[in-house]
């Protein structure tokens, strides 16, 4: 059973995105995206439980599977999960080579006592943050962006 290589469409683009952290995160506008969304995992014995969903992410542990879902499919599939999240996205292209974006964000979101579980795609940064704080970290964030522009 081999790996299939992708075909040239899927490519990677050569944009490769922005480094600088003071562009970053003058220009980072945090958009908030519709929906609750949970933590869950599925034990390696378990995978194929995980054919049965559409994760926003996924993340391979020792321990399993851990998978994003969107909260109605995991209540659906009867995972059980803690916290109940809303995803903000980072709309600024970022490099995976940048240095300091996360850092930067969760250092602020964290003086205002928000917990942020951070993952990067390949053009953005998306941040899970409490659902009920999910509208104070956006404009925690909107507001740390505003001082950078200036």
């Amino acid at each position: 059973m081999g790996v299939e290589a992708m075909p040239d469409a899927a490519a990677m683009p050569e944009s490769v995105g922005t480094t600088d952290l003071s562009t970053l995160l003058a220009t980072m506008e945090p958009v908030l995206q519709d929906g609750a969304f949970v933590f869950v995992t599925v034990p390696t014995r378990s995978f194929s439980l995980a054919g049965e969903t559409n994760p926003v992410a996924a993340v391979m542990e020792r321990e399993g599977l851990t998978l994003v879902l969107p909260q109605a499919q995991a209540d659906a599939l009867r995972f059980g999960y803690g916290s109940v999240f809303r995803q903000l996205t980072l709309t600024v292209h970022s490099s995976l080579d940048a240095v300091g974006l996360t850092a930067a964000v969760a250092t602020r979101l964290a003086a205002h006592g928000i917990p942020a579980n951070v993952i990067a795609g390949y053009y953005h940064d998306h941040l899970f943050v409490p659902h009920d704080r999910a509208e104070e970290a956006v404009a925690t964030l909107e507001a740390l962006s505003q001082e950078r522009a200036a």
